[in-house]
């Protein structure tokens, strides 16, 4: 006997993607701008995803997905953090959380509606530097 899947509230499924961007924190630094030091990857290949390992990443998400973006130094010895995520907050409100006893910082948020290419740009703490470095190029997310 098979049982079918219990139908979600709201009709919507919502299914978690991680987003991390591998900073190489040195080369944005010294240039002062992130074009060419940015890495962006997705856990959602398989439905669709696409331009892993570039600044203009392409995440297939569907309203009531939850996103969660997170930030990884190339460098081991380096500081890197997201500052803030520029995004239609219609769509979709980022906010900034901490992992229970540790000071490692993440972003989520539930995307509101079906998104059809909306871009977004990331703003990064590098290093000791007091002003944030903005992406170059924009990511989107994708329907």
């Amino acid at each position: 006997m098979t049982t079918k899947p219990r139908p979600r509230e709201s009709g919507v499924a919502k299914r978690p993607i991680s987003i991390t961007a591998v900073v190489d924190c040195v080369g944005a630094l010294a240039a002062g701008n992130m074009q060419g030091h940015l890495y962006m990857y997705d856990t959602n290949k398989a439905a669709g995803s696409a331009g892993f390992g570039t600044e203009e990443l392409r995440t297939h998400a569907r309203r009531g997905d939850q996103l969660l973006w997170n930030a990884l130094a190339l460098e081991c010895e380096a500081y890197v953090a997201i500052a803030d995520i520029v995004i239609d907050h219609d769509v979709c409100e980022p906010v900034r959380k901490v992992y229970p006893g540790t000071d490692v910082a993440y972003w989520i948020g539930t995307l509101k509606k079906d998104a059809d290419n909306l871009t977004y740009q990331i703003k990064f703490k590098l290093g000791t530097r007091d002003e944030t470095i903005a992406t170059t190029l924009s990511s989107s997310l994708v329907g």
